[in-house]
């Protein structure tokens, strides 16, 4: 098995992009979803509510993002340096700490989306462990887990279900592994890429339930009856979710100096 896509999401819910590359830190990818939208009452967003944050891409610069609409006008932000204004934020049931991008970006995404948030980062003061018994691991802005991977079998397993095929990029995952048999993810307990910079290990948490994302176009935020409706067929679970993909915590807690490359190889256990 191997490493056959990689993706990163700098600012959550707004589009990512392909890489190369993702280097590790322990929250997960460096600059992968450590940015995040919230409303008026500091709330996070996405595209569950704002189907037009599908169409904005967000991408890192040297200094911070920058965040282009599908016409082409941009925005780059500095990320907010120590000292920043913070606010206290919600993630589905945490609140934590971020800091405030300033009123120039909230006022630029602010017409964008046709409704008031505001842009909030990571600092060195954000904590957001996860839940016991993994107490001891942090995640950053992602909803449930540092990392999300999914075989590149599953999805070709569902293309074939489908009139239209969907892309990888409707799921949102980190990490594609190929070489596996469709959904053999589901059943990996432990994860190994085997970097330049020696073996990362990473502990397979729980199957990703899928929410309404994976139904809205991922370049417009248009709804689509596929491919949800295929997958509720025979991926539903007996909790009535929909499974695709498989969430990722590295088990040694800061797996920091290690890149994940397109290519390296994959041994699940």
């Amino acid at each position: 098995m191997q490493i056959s896509d990689l993706f990163q999401f700098p600012v959550k819910s707004l589009q990512g992009y392909r890489t190369r590359a993702l280097a590790l830190d322990r929250f997960g990818a460096v600059d992968d979803r450590r940015w995040m939208l919230v409303d008026t009452d500091n709330q996070f967003v996405t595209q569950r509510r704002l189907r037009r944050m599908a169409q904005l891409t967000a991408s890192i610069t040297a200094s911070g993002i920058r965040i282009a609409n599908r016409k082409g006008d941009a925005i780059e932000v500095a990320r907010p340096a120590d000292g920043a204004s913070t606010l206290r934020v919600r993630v589905w049931d945490d609140e934590v700490v971020a800091r405030d991008s300033g009123d120039l970006a909230a006022r630029w995404l602010t017409e964008q989306l046709h409704t008031q948030v505001r842009l909030v980062a990571i600092g060195a003061e954000f904590r957001r462990p996860l839940a016991a018994p993994r107490a001891d691991r942090q995640v950053g802005f992602a909803d449930a887990a540092p990392l999300l991977v999914v075989g590149q079998a599953s999805l070709d397993d569902l293309n074939r279900r489908l009139a239209e095929p969907v892309s990888v990029f409707n799921f949102r995952p980190n990490l594609v592994v190929s070489g596996c048999p469709a959904f053999a993810e589901d059943h990996w307990q432990r994860m190994i890429v085997h970097t330049r910079d020696g073996p990362v290990e990473f502990e397979c948490t729980h199957p990703c339930a899928r929410c309404a994302i994976p139904g809205l176009d991922p370049l417009t935020g248009e709804v689509r009856r596929e491919p949800l409706h295929t997958l509720a067929k025979y991926r539903r679970g007996t909790d009535g979710q929909v499974y695709f993909g498989m969430n990722l915590t590295p088990v040694f807690g800061n797996p920091a100096g290690h890149t994940i490359n397109l290519g390296d190889s994959v041994e699940a256990l």
